[in-house]
């Protein structure tokens, strides 16, 4: 039973190779559409699409260097409740690690869908990905990407970054998919590796007809020196935020040009409340409230709550948080907001040596009570 087949390309085009390779996929009777990133426009960047036409897949991008939202919450929508019908999706690691978390809260179902992993060498923010474009063809930019960036262990071409959270990103590998992509050390100009990881994406790929391969074993070394190079990103940037946020007084600096926006919470992937307490009449103040503090202190910032904000989010999402980094990306400020939310998440998960979205059989930690658990933290009266 062959696990691994070998994507042809031709005319130098990953691009166009993976394409056709959706196509073969959607022209399965087992499928009725695709959710993939597709340049709809001439400029712009790709967003999520679900495709039911196999012609419409022209405009397909799997590898663009761009992430407008993790569109763990779309796939979310697409599988939540009773569905006949299956389609696959095309994710990056981070958001299929997010839909693991949120099928664990009942918002998805991996049911009637086939993930599709495709492994990450890193994207743009919204912004920096226009400066990138350019005036650049997008396909062509695509391509013009994954061909200076190597590995992923080059994250600047032109002066422009990828996103810091993709830069700290320890997990490129795509996890959880029934069929991975593996563009990590394959030469892109040839061939593109796809293999099977279920007996579901077994089925889709011997469809397919496609020649088999033996060995991907430039994948392996090419994300082991990814992962080796981004863990040492991760850790400097754990440390810097850690010493601009250790008291409540640095905390309050950091996230100072907070405006209450919410598009972080809005952006997050695995916060998924209907609705959001600060959204309630908890939070709609008085006007003699305002008065009696703004007098009590000389002085009152406005909006308020902003810090009181962030802190409740990182109480109810440090456990889940899977660094996507979609908060700063959202957020109009530019405050580094994923990278206090990985920073207080690190120590989260490390308590409860946990991983979001490494295992659909983990329970979210706050979901369940083991008696013998944090041992340390407990007074013993004699």
């Amino acid at each position: 039973m062959a696990t691994t087949v070998k994507i042809q390309v031709e005319e130098n085009n990953p691009v166009l190779a993976l394409q056709g390779f959706l196509k073969g996929l959607l022209n399965d009777e087992s499928l009725s559409g695709i959710m993939v990133p597709v340049h709809l426009f001439s400029k712009g960047i790709p967003m999520p699409t679900l495709v039911t036409n196999p012609d419409q897949l022209s405009g397909a991008d799997p590898l663009a260097p761009a992430f407008p939202m993790n569109s763990a919450k779309l796939l979310s929508r697409l599988t939540r409740g009773q569905s006949t019908e299956r389609i696959a999706a095309v994710m990056r690691p981070c958001e299929i690690r997010a839909f693991v978390e949120l099928v664990k809260l009942n918002q998805g179902s991996f049911d009637k869908v086939i993930i599709v992993g495709v492994d990450c060498m890193g994207a743009y923010d919204n912004m920096s990905y226009k400066k990138f474009l350019g005036d650049s063809d997008p396909v062509e930019a695509t391509l013009s990407f994954h061909g200076q960036i190597g590995d992923g262990n080059n994250s600047s071409i032109n002066g422009v970054d990828i996103a810091s959270a993709c830069q700290s990103c320890e997990h490129p590998d795509a996890r959880k998919a029934d069929i991975v992509v593996g563009i990590a050390g394959a030469k892109l100009h040839e061939y593109i590796p796809a293999m099977a990881s279920s007996a579901r994406g077994e089925a889709l790929l011997s469809a397919l007809g496609l020649p088999d391969m033996e060995s991907t074993n430039g994948r392996e070394k090419a994300l082991e020196s990814l992962i080796e190079t981004r863990i040492v990103t991760r850790d400097a940037m754990l440390e810097r935020t850690s010493a601009a946020t250790g008291n409540l007084k640095d905390l309050s600096e950091y996230l100072s040009s907070c405006v209450n926006c919410y598009n972080c919470r809005v952006a997050c992937p695995v916060c998924y409340c209907k609705t959001c307490v600060f959204n309630t009449d908890v939070f709609e103040h008085k006007p003699w409230q305002y008065m009696e503090w703004a007098k009590h202190k000389g002085s009152l910032k406005m909006p308020t709550d902003t810090v009181f904000y962030h802190l409740t989010r990182m109480a109810h999402m440090s456990t889940a948080c899977i660094g996507c980094g979609q908060c700063s990306n959202a957020c109009p400020n530019d405050i580094p907001v994923m990278e206090l939310f990985r920073t207080v998440a690190a120590r989260t998960q490390e308590s409860f040596n946990y991983e979001p979205g490494r295992s659909l059989d983990e329970p979210p930690p706050l979901s369940v009570f083991k008696e013998d658990e944090f041992q340390e933290t407990v007074s013993h009266i004699a």
